[in-house]
C-alpha cells in the first residue's frame, strides 16, 4: 500500500530521467493525470496516456519523458512540499517565485490543479503540491 501516491509518481519519474528513458509507467488516477496535465503544459514532459488495462482495474499512465538537444533532462528537480502528514496551504499572495520564475509550483485549488502563474492570474491559494524547476 502507498500511503502517497502523488511522491511515488514523482520518484519513477526523476529515477527514469537518470536512466535517460524514454517514457515511464505510473499508476493510474484522475489526481495524477491532472498533475501531470500541468506538467505537460508548462513543458517539463513531452505528453502522457492513460492506458486502462480492464473495466475493474485502475490502468497505468504512460508518462513520455522530454531532454533537451544535448540530452539532458528537462526536469532539474521536482520536490514535493504537501505530504500527507504535513498539508501546506498558501493564499496567492504567499505565494513564492519558483526560482525567481524559471521554475513552477503546482497548487491544488477547489477550481483544479493548475500551475502557481495560473492562480495568481485567477487569484486563487491552495495545497502547494510541488515546486519543479
Amino acid at each position: 500500500m502507498n500511503t502517497d501516491p502523488l511522491a511515488d509518481m514523482f520518484t519513477r519519474i526523476r529515477n527514469a530521467y537518470v536512466r535517460q528513458h524514454e517514457k515511464v509507467l505510473v499508476p493510474a488516477s484522475q489526481f495524477k493525470a491532472n498533475v501531470l496535465k500541468v506538467l505537460k503544459e508548462e513543458g517539463y514532459i513531452k505528453d502522457y496516456k492513460i492506458v486502462t488495462v480492464d473495466k475493474k482495474k485502475s490502468g497505468l499512465i504512460t508518462v513520455y519523458l522530454k531532454y533537451d538537444s544535448e540530452g539532458n533532462s528537462i526536469i532539474s528537480k521536482l520536490k514535493r512540499v504537501s505530504k500527507p502528514g504535513c498539508r501546506v496551504y498558501h493564499r496567492v499572495e504567499n505565494f513564492k517565485k519558483v526560482l525567481d520564475g524559471l521554475g513552477t509550483a503546482i497548487i491544488s485549488t477547489h477550481k483544479g490543479i493548475m500551475s502557481d502563474k495560473e492562480c495568481r492570474k485567477l487569484k486563487l491559494g491552495g495545497e502547494v503540491l510541488c515546486y519543479i524547476w
